[in-house]
This record gives structure tokens, C-alpha cells and sequence, in this order.
């Protein structure tokens, strides 16, 4: 082979090599799928949960596939029977509706590591939300406290997102809550002591929650 039949060669093979570098579309490799989601609750059973020892009268059962959390005085509600799925780094997600009363129709009580913290719906008279407490502060006095309407016999898409830097939260897909960590001291009010680690209460309401489900993000 002479030096132009080699040159030729060497030319053809490089074109070739670009040709194959350039049809590796970056849009064409598929992305990573997103994390599984986890049922908290099956829908027919408690499984997995225990009734909260408020020691009042509030009741839980199960009906038509919703979980449903009677009239407490003050309190009532469920908590996980046993160490919850994750600690830090996951999402949380539930649908919450308030049956009768006139406050809080969804206290989730989640852990942040090794502290309890509870995102609170609809108490206060009916329309406050918050995170309960920071810096001791509870949902009606710090940061995280905003007001909305919550209409009864009316299903709200809740979902918490824990990571390591940040406590975030969600109502009907609109974000209410997004509260850092650093410096922070995150705690929750005694009243809510028998739903942790993992625990859902309401305060002389009756609710009803559906599609409980948790996913780790890590």
C-alpha cells in the first residue's frame, strides 16, 4: 500500500468514527427511573398501624377504602406500628379530607432523622398551615404559617418532601411550605406525642385519608 492509498485510509476511518460519535443523541438515552412508591396503607386493613393512645374517644376504621379518623376530644388519629420506612431523604403522599369538625383534619407527624415534626392542615379555626414546631415555635406562630380555605367533604392531594436540607410541602400541587434545616431545631407539640415516629391526628375533626404512600429518594 502506498502513502496515498494509506492517507485515504487513515481519512475514511475518521469520518467513520465522528459519523458514529455523532448519532449517540443524548436524548435518546433513557433517564433513570424515578424511585417506587410504597402503599403506607392497603385500603381494607390497619396493617401496619395501631390506633394513637390519645385516650379519648376518637375512633379509626376502615371504610370503602379510606381510613377514617372520628371526632377526638380533643384528638385522635394513627400512628406506625412499628420503626417507619425511612427517616430522612423521602416523600410522603395522601389524600386528606375533613368529614365534620372545625380544625386540623390532617396532622402528619413525620420524622427529620431523629426528630419529630408535624405538617399541620387546616387548624386553627380551619385554615392554617404550617410545620410544627421550629425553634419551638409552633404552626401558628413561625415562618412556615399560611391560611387557605379547606372545604368540607373536599379530598386535598398532600405531599411532604424530607431530604437533608430542607422540610417541603405541597397541597393540589401548589408548594406551601419550604423550610430550611441549617441552624434549625425541629420539634413537635406534646399534644401529638402518641403519633410518632410516623402518625397521622385531628383535632376535634373527623377525616378520611386515602392513597398513603411513601418513597425514598435516596
Amino acid at each position: 500500500m502506498n502513502w496515498k492509498s494509506m492517507l485515504a485510509l487513515f481519512a475514511a476511518l475518521t469520518v467513520t468514527q465522528i459519523a458514529v460519535a455523532g448519532d449517540k443523541d443524548p436524548a435518546a438515552v433513557k433517564p433513570e427511573a424515578p424511585p417506587a412508591w410504597e402503599a403506607l396503607f392497603d385500603g381494607k386493613t390497619l396493617k401496619g398501624w395501631k390506633t394513637a393512645n390519645f385516650g379519648t374517644k376518637g375512633t379509626v376504621t376502615v371504610t370503602n377504602g379510606e381510613l377514617r379518623i372520628g371526632p377526638g376530644e380533643p384528638a385522635a388519629g394513627i400512628v406506625r406500628d412499628g420503626e417507619p420506612p425511612a427517616r430522612m431523604n423521602y416523600e410522603i403522599e395522601l389524600e386528606a379530607m375533613r368529614n365534620e369538625g372545625h380544625d386540623f383534619f390532617c396532622g402528619l407527624t413525620f420524622p427529620v432523622n431523629k426528630d419529630p415534626c408535624t405538617l399541620i392542615c387546616g387548624g386553627w379555626g380551619g385554615g392554617l398551615v404550617g410545620l410544627s414546631s421550629i425553634d419551638d415555635l409552633d404552626a401558628s406562630e413561625n415562618q412556615t404559617a399560611t391560611v387557605r380555605e379547606f372545604k368540607e367533604k373536599t379530598w386535598y392531594k398532600i405531599r411532604l418532601r424530607v431530604t437533608k436540607t430542607h422540610i417541603t410541602a405541597w397541597i393540589n400541587n401548589e408548594q406551601v411550605i419550604e423550610q430550611e434545616l441549617a441552624g434549625r431545631k425541629i420539634s413537635i407539640r406534646n399534644e401529638v406525642e402518641p403519633c410518632v415516629p410516623l402518625g397521622i391526628s385531628t383535632w376535634h375533626t373527623g377525616s378520611a385519608i386515602r392513597n398513603f404512600r411513601l418513597r425514598k429518594l435516596d
